[in-house]
């Protein structure tokens, strides 16, 4: 794999290894991944305080529980290749190059912001840098992500595409037409099936009568796994595999990673309908803490990973600072790239006499 960030190279341990056995990572890599699980969960709680004080420009979409996943899975894909991240997915964007303060930015709905103010949250993407920002989060990037994984099959490119989708939206027509599109096509695409418990307030059970959603790709002849989705290892082990098997022609892989939404749907979902002890269980499965304790298990120092630690706290810091002195965009630009028309053409309509 190819590293996105400058790499990390810290001193070695004594008499620590250089390489995770199975996954085949070095161990900057391995630190690598930490930061930006720590990076992802630094960014949304200042995202969080900037929620409650009223700074942020609609609603707040959190991962917490689910950072894990999110930047394993991204981690498997090499330059060049194509995710679309979902509403939870935020740790798949920063892998890929995107950067706090176009995070904060864009939930600032700032004139400097990715959208330019035109959009919120994480609606954005960069093709260059491998994101395309999603346009709905119910199963439609599906089919958008399977066309273009048919496209790089079509000009024959070793390249692939990645794509979440949540248990709920697993439901929605749109994801049902775009799997039997690319699996008959056999196009290069991987699907992430994030079953994090709870489709807005609904749980599992009255989603669908199967366990797993993996058993839902086998309808469409599509091969899945289903992996502990707060295993940071397992999931990029699992990913890396199907991103192999996807890059190398055999067509549409699913993998199912099991985690769970320990925030409500936005930050205006009280998650009353959540048992409290639920929460609690799923707290002491936390995949940033199960993946530091994997760490200094051999792998990293306290010093090492608190370092981390302060340098993605600071980078948000930095990235708050300036996001919070900058305006936001001018009324008279609304329509710049909208219309084909020149805004100040398309405003005149409502402009006094």
């Amino acid at each position: 794999m190819t590293s996105r960030a400058a790499p990390v190279t810290p001193a070695v341990l004594p008499g620590a290894p250089t390489q995770a056995p199975a996954q085949g990572l070095e161990r900057a890599q391995l630190l690598e991944i930490y930061r930006y699980l720590v990076l992802t969960r630094s960014l949304e709680e200042r995202l969080l305080l900037l929620y409650r004080q009223n700074k942020l420009v609609g609603g707040l979409f959190r991962s917490l529980g689910q950072e894990g996943e999110s930047v394993a899975s991204a981690y498997a894909l090499e330059r060049g290749d194509v995710l679309s991240p979902l509403i939870r997915n935020l740790g798949s964007m920063l892998v890929m190059g995107a950067t706090p303060l176009e995070v904060l930015r864009q939930y600032q709905a700032t004139a400097t912001a990715p959208s330019r103010g035109r959009d919120l949250n994480i609606h954005f993407g960069d093709l260059e840098r491998g994101f395309l920002g999603q346009i709905s989060h119910l199963g439609d990037m599906v089919p958008v992500m399977a066309g273009i994984a048919l496209s790089f099959k079509l000009r024959r490119e070793p390249r692939v595409a990645l794509v979440y989708v949540g248990d709920g939206a697993t439901s929605t027509g749109a994801c049902h037409e775009g799997l039997n599109f690319a699996a008959v096509q056999r196009v290069p695409l991987v699907v992430i099936g994030e079953y994090n418990g709870w489709a807005y307030a609904t749980p599992p059970e009255k989603q669908f009568a199967v366990r797993d959603l993996a058993d839902r790709a086998a309808g469409y002849g599509i091969p899945a796994v289903t992996v502990d989705g707060n295993d940071v290892l397992a999931v990029y082990q699992a990913t890396e595999r199907a991103v192999l098997r996807a890059r190398a022609g055999e067509g549409v892989q699913f993998v199912e990673v099991k985690t769970y939404r320990r925030s409500g749907h936005a930050e205006h979902d009280d998650q009353r309908y959540v048992p409290k002890e639920e929460l609690e269980r799923w707290a002491q499965n936390d995949p940033i803490a199960r993946y530091r304790a994997a760490l200094l298990a051999g792998w990293a120092s306290e010093p090492e990973l608190g370092a981390l630690d302060r340098s993605a706290q600071a980078e948000v810091d930095r990235a708050a600072a300036t996001s919070a002195e900058e305006p936001g965009p001018a009324p008279e630009s609304a329509l710049t790239g909208v219309y084909a028309t020149p805004a100040r053409v398309e405003l005149a309509w409502y402009r006094s006499p």
